[in-house]
């Protein structure tokens, strides 16, 4: 018995639904690294994404316009979104910024799509998501890639211009990531369709978590199809197919809500008994029945690649420029509190890992706008950006404390605080992405001849173990040159290649070249000693796909350093640079050593401990010194700093408008606050029981001038009102019909 065929008896057989999967999308720079040679002359050659001028006027149009119509705690405290901001949405044809203009679309950039999805969310996640949604995986996305030339001239110029708003329908109750597990069922039949009777499919479903479905005008749904009486003249389970069906066509329901812990954008059911539709409705007709799957994942970039990892960045921009406003105003103990050390440790976190986030948005939303569907990639963004987008709002609710827990006008972090974890499941759960798509595709994608090699153990041709014995010969000497050079890494570490022209670059290139080294050995004998088992082995693989997604993350913050800061920022941007690639390296290092101290072959796990000299942390360090260099540049004023915060447009009187105030005026106050703190520290003047009575006592006692006590008494009531939170005047004796307190939070603070 040849080892092809001992094989094909142990290793499991890949599904229709996995292998579809696994054929969808392009290997972009994750499969150099993968394969142990990270590619930097291929990152540095990625054209830099710039927005043109349609798409900055957009931004500077409707866009700025869309913001200053938003009041995010009036919409949280409706039951959905203002009608006047949805027909806004679709007067200004937000909905169609992939659509091409040949079709009256905008046909903006995935850069653009990206930055505008993220400026809005800084403001509203509601508003972020239902903009999101029909720019994504949905109904448009499909027909530009599948649909015939007559759903695309149908549907396509009315979902630009608003007068059809989509959903797409693919979760079910009974299956949420298992796509194969679809219960929804068309069964291949004839009816009648406009009077006459033709080929169609009659389909029952029961969908949930559909986003827009309450307002939906066109259903873009998912089901298995079956044809039991051969009509089709092929076998009878025939796979997951697409169709579009219109609201009002016979037997659609849509309408009942959810309420997704109280973010107010359109979510909802949508079901249906037995609809009979044409076969006309199905996206790109019948040729496309049980091509449903393939067409899915093909087009997930949008949703993985630019709409979720968006949110996740605008959360952290959010986090960043408010917590450090806040941090420079706000004091206890006669000392703003940016200056203690436990909110330095914090806020570097923020402003490191901030600048992280759009590093990787600006990489990936380039590698798609090159017309690229990298589908590990795009993983990779949606999974570690939101999770990134998680962490650094804690740490600003921390900072901000019982500011950030208030509800109201002036809090700027809950809404997206409470929407993050939302916005993380709209593709699916991040567990799901870590676990089994990150290493489950790259594994598959990116090695060089594993995938081939599992064809050729499966293939019932003739010359099959002859194709096999090429294939692993071929393997063999791939993995014998991979560790080969992760040994002359790991015994001569200064051989590592570094190309860059900035010196201080040039350790980190040199370091992603080591990890990535080792990457391909682990990845190598994963495959060797657990086989098919290590699909199981979750938390193994994971490991091992999160070094394949920090190396991704600090590639793109060497790209963006190198590419993005002008050469006069540089100083200002080191700090973010050195906190964010450090933290990404230093991340794919201990994903490393957890992954060999938890390897389950005793033997195997020394063995490649040693031929990668893989014994202790090798990568640069975050330094208290570090983190208090950039806890104090991210309190400064700086243009770097308006650069990583972009996204965030304060309107006048909004949250993000007081904070801004308030620090802008105490910048501008610098010197004179020194003066009035030196007199203190001499007591030349007495301290008042409140800020305002201080500065009276020091233009009495001629300490400062009365141009200088107006200049600060202005920046004490910007202070003031920044640090204040809102509050209500609950008027519990003024009811509506339903007995329901008529408009209860009506801020008393903000008028």
């Amino acid at each position: 018995m040849s080892l092809r065929t001992k094989l094909k008896k142990v290793l499991p057989s890949i599904s229709i639904t996995e292998q579809e999967a696994l054929d969808a999308g392009d290997v972009w720079l994750e499969g150099s690294i993968y394969q142990g040679k990270p590619d930097f002359s291929a990152l540095r050659d990625v054209p830099a994404a710039t927005l043109t001028a349609d798409e900055q006027a957009f931004l500077d149009g409707p866009v700025q316009e869309l913001l200053g119509m938003i009041d995010d705690s009036v919409i949280q405290n409706g039951i959905h979104l203002p009608n006047d901001i949805l027909e806004f949405l679709k007067k200004e044809r937000f909905f169609s910024l992939i659509i091409p203009k040949s079709f009256g679309g905008l046909e903006f950039s995935p850069y653009a799509n990206s930055t505008i999805v993220g400026t809005i969310a800084t403001k509203s996640s509601a508003v972020a998501v239902t903009v999101m949604v029909p720019n994504s995986l949905g109904p448009g996305e499909l027909l530009l890639h599948f649909g015939t030339q007559e759903q695309q001239a149908h549907y396509l110029p009315r979902l630009a211009n608003g007068t059809d708003i989509p959903c797409f329908a693919l979760t079910s109750p009974e299956a949420g990531s298992d796509a194969g597990g679809i219960p929804d069922v068309g069964k291949v039949t004839k009816g009648m369709h406009n009077g006459e009777e033709v080929l169609g499919l009659e389909i029952t479903w029961d969908k949930r978590y559909i986003t827009l479905a309450p307002i939906a005008t066109v259903l873009g749904l998912a089901f298995k199809v079956v044809d039991p009486d051969g009509l089709l003249g092929g076998k009878e389970n025939l796979g997951i197919t697409c169709a579009l069906i219109p609201k009002e066509h016979p037997g659609v329901e849509l309408g009942n809500r959810h309420d997704p812990m109280g973010i107010r954008f359109y979510n909802g059911t949508t079901r249906g008994n037995k609809v009979f539709v044409p076969m006309d409705f199905v996206i790109g007709g019948q040729k496309n029945i049980g091509r449903g799957w393939q067409m899915l994942v093909s087009c997930l970039g949008a949703g993985r690649g630019i709409s979720l990892p968006a949110l996740g960045v605008s959360t952290a921009q959010v986090a960043l420029k408010s917590a450090s406003e806040y941090a420079a105003v706000r004091e206890q103990f006669g000392l703003s509190i940016g200056q203690f050390e436990g909110i330095q440790e914090k806020l570097a976190d923020i402003a490191g890992k901030t600048y992280l986030q759009e590093a990787m948005r600006v990489l990936t939303t380039e590698g798609l706008g090159m017309g690229l569907k990298p589908s590990v990639v795009t993983a990779i963004a949606k999974y570690h950006m939101t999770e990134l987008g998680r962490d650094v709002l804690d740490s600003a609710m921390d900072i901000q404390a019982g500011k950030a827990i208030q509800n109201g006008p002036q809090n700027t972090l809950a809404s997206g605080y409470v929407a993050q974890p939302i916005a993380i499941t709209v593709e699916g759960a991040n567990i799901l992405t870590r676990n089994l798509m990150i290493f489950g595709q790259g594994v598959m994608r990116c090695h060089p001849y594993l995938q081939s090699m599992v064809e050729s153990i499966h293939s019932d041709d003739k010359g099959a173990d002859a194709e096999f014995n090429g294939i692993l010969r071929k393997t063999i000497g791939y993995s014998t040159a991979n560790s080969l050079r992760a040994f002359r890494l790991g015994v001569l570490p200064f051989t590592a290649g570094a190309s860059s022209a900035l010196p201080e670059v040039r350790d980190y290139e040199k370091a992603v070249h080591k990890l990535s080294a080792k990457l391909a050995v682990y990845a190598d004998f994963s495959l060797l000693v657990l086989g098919g088992k290590l699909k199981q082995a979750e938390m193994l693989s994971a490991r091992l796909g999160d070094v394949m997604s920090f190396l991704y993350a600090a590639m793109a913050s060497i790209k963006y350093y190198e590419q993005k800061v002008a050469s006069s920022e540089r100083e200002q941007a080191a700090p973010y640079f050195h906190y964010a690639t450090r933290f990404a390296l230093q991340s794919a290092e201990e994903a490393l050593h957890k992954f060999l101290d938890n390897f389950p072959a005793s033997g195997t796990r020394k063995f490649i401990r040693f031929v990668t000299m893989n014994y202790s942390t090798k990568m640069p360090k975050i330094s208290d010194d570090l983190i208090r260099e950039l806890a104090e540049q991210a309190q400064l004023d700086t243009a770097f700093k308006a650069q990583i915060t972009h996204l965030v447009k304060p309107i006048e009187g909004d949250g993000h408008h007081i904070n801004e105030q308030a620090y802008k005026a105490k910048i501008a106050s610098l010197a004179e606050l020194a003066k009035v703190k030196k007199a203190l520290r001499a007591r030349t003047i007495k301290p008042g029981a409140r800020f305002s009575i201080t500065l009276e006592n020091a233009l009495a006692a001629n300490v400062i001038t009365d141009a200088e006590f107006a200049q600060l008494i202005d920046y004490n009531k910007k202070r003031e009102k920044a640090i204040r939170v809102d509050e209500f005047d609950f008027d519990m004796n003024i009811l509506d019909d339903n007995a329901q307190p008529v408009n209860p939070l009506k801020s008393v603070v903000n008028q």
